[in-house]
């Protein structure tokens, strides 16, 4: 496939943080430390919920993917603004850049289905339990997993594909810490009719139909929740979601945020983005291992609640 390039762009230069050379080192160290505490946590949930067998459930398996997910968010991005920031050189190759782009869309879209999959779990635990075996048994849980990640390598190629076929032929430098989607588009002059096609269509089903559908999941569940008699079983319904609830709150309050963002304020779509790859994956596995019981059991050394 031919890449159109009208002034033949080999490179891209990545001007956040590239003028703050006294605060280099410390901004370096913040982002080691973040990264490194991410990663950490992440890596105890998946361990954890691996080796103990009565976490071997279709709740757990989630919380261990997205656990994976937050691992390449921060991977992804992280290492390579260190090596910038350590190295002094903000430059980053044609190819480089536009395969951070595939692989952070991979995980984006997988988070996003990913957060659906979750509420889904929970409404069918408290709104339908009797089934609850049958629809999210061993087999359909991992035809899901398999089928998130599929559906997010083949929408983030497709999309990267597309907007390998704009032509670049405005300024080269990216004021981004990393090779995100709109200050790509700002280094481009046309885009084809293909691009906003399947910007649109990425848009409606792995953001639009997974933010409904958890929306629809949890109407459904408070339902469920408010008509129970007993203050215990709603207490104890409320607790196997109330981190997931935490989290997708964060997630797309912070999405919202970020789109409300007048066009070209960079140092806004900096902090946005620094919190979307840094602060949200370190944030997520500690709620969950705040939030729930039976986590917080096996890191301290208990039996776990099998009720």
């Amino acid at each position: 496939m031919l890449v159109k390039n009208e002034t033949s762009i080999k490179y891209f230069y990545m001007l956040s943080f590239s003028g703050e050379t006294r605060y280099k080192p410390f901004i370096s160290i913040v982002f080691f430390l973040i990264y490194s505490v991410g990663v950490l946590v992440n890596t105890s949930i998946i361990t954890v919920i691996s080796l103990e067998v009565q976490l071997h459930k279709p709740m757990y398996l989630f919380i261990c993917n997205l656990s994976i997910v937050d691992i390449f968010y921060t991977s992804v991005t992280v290492p390579k603004l260190l090596h910038m920031l350590l190295s002094g050189n903000h430059i980053v190759s044609f190819s480089q850049c536009y395969t951070q782009l595939y692989f952070f869309l991979a995980v984006g879209s997988a988070e996003g289905i990913l957060f659906f999959i979750m509420a889904y779990d929970r409404y069918v635990a408290i709104c339908i339990p009797l089934h609850y075996h049958q629809i999210l048994s061993q087999r359909n849980c991992t035809l899901i997993t398999v089928g998130i990640w599929a559906a997010a390598l083949l929408n983030s190629l497709l999309f990267v594909v597309s907007a390998l076929n704009m032509s670049s032929c405005h300024s080269n430098i990216i004021h981004q810490f990393f090779c995100d989607t709109k200050s790509l588009t700002r280094t481009t002059c046309t885009t084809t009719q293909l691009f906003f096609e399947i910007v649109g269509i990425e848009i409606f089903i792995f953001a639009f139909i997974p933010f409904l559908g958890t929306c629809i999941s949890y109407v459904n569940i408070f339902s469920v929740i408010y008509k129970m008699k007993s203050k215990e079983s709603r207490k104890k319904a409320f607790s196997t979601c109330s981190s997931h609830v935490t989290v997708i709150t964060i997630f797309y309050g912070a999405a919202l945020m970020e789109y409300l963002i007048p066009p070209y304020s960079n140092v806004l779509e900096t902090v946005f983005n620094i919190v979307y790859t840094t602060m949200i994956p370190m944030i997520n596995p500690i709620i969950y291992s705040l939030q729930n019981s039976n986590i917080q059991a096996v890191l301290l050394g208990f039996d776990i609640d099998t009720r």
